[in-house]
C-alpha cells in the first residue's frame, strides 16, 4: 500500500516525487508503526511493505514475479520468516544495480553479531527499534532528513 503524496506538505528539499521506501518487516504492528511514523514525520512517501523475504525479491525484481520498480531506501528486518534478512541483503548487494540502494536494517536484534554480520554484508546502516513512541519518530526523520536531505545517491 503507497501513501497518497498529496496526503504531505510539499517537501523542503524540493523533491518532485515521494521517497520510494521498500519496508520489509513481517510483524503488523511494526508495519502500522512505521507507517504511522512516517506519516507524523511528514515523510512524502510511497511505502511498499514486504511481509517476507520473498515479497521483497519480487518487488526488487530478483525473481520472475517482479512488480515495482527500485526503491529509493529499503528498511530490512533481519528476524523473518523462511529466508533472513542477512540473506535477502546478501541478495540485495551482489545484485548490479539493487546494491547501491541503501539498506537500513531496522530491528529488535541488539546482538553485536547481527550488527557485525549486517556491516560485513554492506548493510549502509544498523538500528535498534527502540520501544518509545518519541524515539520512534525521531529515528524516521532522522533517516529521512540523512538519507534524502543531506547524502547524494546515485539517480535510478
Amino acid at each position: 500500500m503507497s501513501d497518497s503524496p498529496e496526503s504531505f506538505p510539499d517537501s523542503p528539499d524540493g523533491r518532485t516525487r515521494p521517497v520510494r521506501i521498500l519496508l520489509v518487516e513481517d510483524n503488523p504492528a511494526d508495519v502500522r508503526l512505521t507507517r504511522e511514523m512516517l506519516r507524523e514525520a511528514k515523510v512524502r512517501n510511497d511505502l511498499l511493505v514486504a511481509h517476507t523475504a520473498e515479497e521483497a525479491q519480487d518487488i526488487l525484481g530478483l525473481s520472475e514475479d517482479a512488480t515495482e520498480s527500485r526503491p529509493d531506501l529499503v528498511l530490512l528486518d533481519l528476524d523473518l520468516p523462511v529466508m533472513s534478512g542477512h540473506d535477502l541483503l546478501d541478495e540485495l548487494k551482489s545484485h548490479p544495480t539493487l546494491r547501491r540502494v541503501p539498506v537500513v536494517i531496522l530491528t529488535s536484534s541488539e546482538a553485536e553479531e547481527d550488527v557485525v554480520k549486517s556491516y560485513d554484508r554492506h548493510a549502509n546502516a544498523y538500528v535498534t527499534k527502540p520501544v518509545d513512541l518519541d524515539e520512534i519518530t525521531t529515528i524516521v526523520q532522522s533517516i529521512d532528513q540523512f538519507w534524502f536531505q543531506v547524502v547524494r545517491l546515485p539517480d535510478a
